[in-house]
């Protein structure tokens, strides 16, 4: 594969890489607590030797996958008025205990399941400091404090176990709204909950499609040139063909 070839298709697979980002930004547009998400590229530069009738070197720009950069700017607060729906104002994290291990979201609609635990859509348990928070039926309407405690008709319940952590781009998404890290997980501080309320995903559905347009025209520009290379390189095989 010749140089033009190999530089076009750097390109496509960035603008494919960038169309798939994009496209799971706006699937993800109505979940609670999603981070917009964008493709970064580093460009590489190859030295090449002058071809003939050219003095000095001459160089390629490929596109390299630097990877996946995180958008981490609160999404809207919205009201529900679920009584398990909540909101994180500030930088934290939900605790929940999965099959893999303690996970962390901003996803905040809990629900109840049949044995009147605190769950997340996907069944994972929500965590309170001392650990998974069950509501039995006697403890009549729950309600969540700013600081996250959770309180019952017979008193205090527990207390949410909210955390952060030094780098929140650095935690490794897992689906489900669910993140993963190495990182030692701190006590947030200076952090609310909101009650009845959903953090909206952070995307905007404008900016994504006009990213999409501009990932399409270059996309388009791209394989443009490489059909008017391979014109190229035809009309000079049918020309060479015929002084032979």
């Amino acid at each position: 594969m010749d140089n033009v070839s190999l530089l076009s298709l750097s390109y496509q697979l960035a603008a494919r890489r960038s169309m798939d980002v994009i496209a799971n930004n706006v699937a993800n547009m109505n979940t609670p607590g999603y981070k917009r998400e964008s493709v970064q590229f580093e460009q590489i530069l190859q030295q090449l030797k002058p071809a003939d009738g050219q003095s000095g070197s001459q160089s390629l720009s490929f596109v390299k996958d630097a990877g996946v950069f995180r958008d981490i700017s609160a999404g809207h607060v919205e009201q529900t008025g679920a009584p398990f729906d909540l909101a994180i104002n500030g930088s934290g994290y939900f605790a929940v205990q999965t099959a893999q291990g303690e996970r962390y979201t901003r996803n905040g609609h809990f629900t109840l399941n049949a044995d009147g635990t605190i769950v997340t859509e996907g069944g994972d348990q929500l965590m309170g400091d001392g650990g998974a928070i069950t509501i039995a039926p006697d403890d009549g309407e729950i309600s969540f404090g700013a600081d996250g405690t959770i309180s019952g008709k017979q008193g205090q319940l527990g207390k949410l176990r909210l955390v952060s952590f030094a780098d929140e781009r650095a935690l490794t998404k897992e689906g489900e709204s669910l993140y993963s890290t190495t990182q030692t997980a701190n006590a947030a501080t200076s952090v609310t909950v909101s009650q009845g309320m959903l953090e909206s995903s952070n995307v905007s559905p404008v900016l994504e499609i006009s990213r999409m347009i501009e990932v399409m025209r270059s996309y388009e520009a791209t394989t443009s040139l490489d059909k008017a290379h391979a014109d190229m390189a035809r009309q000079a095989d049918q020309k060479l063909a015929t002084y032979q």
